[in-house]
């Protein structure tokens, strides 16, 4: 019976009533459809906070396609001070039992010290570093991509700051576990993969891109098997836990992730079009697993078997 289904995982700093949340900006900071308990959610993580407040990119700043959605969004938010003053402390007070996970951008490393240091203060539950992020000109980028950087701001974020802190990874280099390596050599305590796919889309009627910032991050269905490929690869190549992100539509894609070595999932793109599409996939995924003979979803991490030799 799927009531009998564990859901509960534990990571560093989050214990998840389920495996399930939304991935950063989905919901901004916490603006949550009324007609859902996101109690029930395991956990949320907010939008990206920066040093300063950001008023984005261009429009227009996101574009549904038929099998993913491309944005340019440029990390619009108020800035880390008003995030940690205000937006955590509101959410906490309105969800207390709710893990929630902050996530810090930055355009120098002493930007994402200071975001860091400053998200902490309000006492999330732990922190994303958004060293990936394909909209800024200046900034995730240029970290996300070369190892020895994110093993420096990840060490040094840990310096500061007293509660676990993941690395969401970037899928636009050639070796991810490259980059999943240096996060575990900086200390990662975790690491969420994958960030958005950079990405062009043309409208050929005004023959010019349909973002306003021109190029802008691909997401949703078309990046599912990148992002299990990836799973899969930092599973066997580092010893931390992985949440898994990326194409996320249904219960069985959210399963799927797990079985590649995800221990918690987020889903974004799908809330685009349906923003009960988390609730779904909370509701289902018990059913989902004990179709799979499976008891704990624990159980279920990174079991899947090559068919190679």
């Amino acid at each position: 019976m799927t009531n009998d289904v564990k859901m509960a995982v534990s990571l560093p700093g989050l214990k998840l009533k389920n495996p399930v949340m939304p991935a950063s900006g989905t919901f901004a900071f916490g603006d949550l459809p009324e007609n859902f308990d996101w109690d029930q959610m395991g956990a949320i993580v907010i939008k990206t906070a920066t040093r300063h407040a950001r008023t984005g990119n261009p429009k227009p700043q996101i574009a549904l396609l038929e099998d993913g959605v491309m944005n340019a969004v440029g990390l619009t938010n108020p800035g880390c001070e008003v995030v940690a003053s205000e937006k955590i402390p509101a959410l906490r007070k309105k969800h207390p039992d709710l893990p929630i996970m902050a996530s810090v951008g930055g355009e120098s490393v002493q930007d994402y010290l200071e975001v860091a240091e400053i998200l902490a203060s309000a006492k999330p539950d732990a922190l994303e570093l958004n060293l990936s992020c394909p909209n800024v000109s200046e900034g995730g980028m240029t970290f996300g991509i070369v190892p020895e950087m994110v093993e420096e701001i990840t060490k040094k974020v840990k310096e500061r700051v007293d509660i676990p802190v993941y690395v969401k990874l970037t899928p636009n280099v050639t070796d991810i576990t490259a980059i999943a390596k240096a996060a575990e050599r900086g200390g990662a305590d975790g690491l969420t993969l994958i960030n958005t796919l950079l990405g062009l889309h043309l409208d050929l009627k005004t023959r010019r891109p349909v973002l306003g910032n021109d190029f802008g991050g691909l997401s949703g269905q078309a990046v599912k098997p990148v992002a299990v490929r990836m799973v899969a690869q930092v599973k066997k190549a580092v010893n931390l836990p992985i949440i898994g992100v990326g194409g996320i539509n249904s219960a069985e894609d959210a399963a799927e992730f797990i079985l590649a070595g995800a221990s918690a999932v987020q889903i974004g793109s799908m809330a685009f079009r349906d923003k009960l599409a988390i609730k779904h996939v909370v509701d289902a995924l018990p059913g989902v697993l004990a179709g799979m003979g499976v008891s704990d979803v624990n159980d279920l991490v990174g079991q899947w078997q090559s068919n190679k030799a």
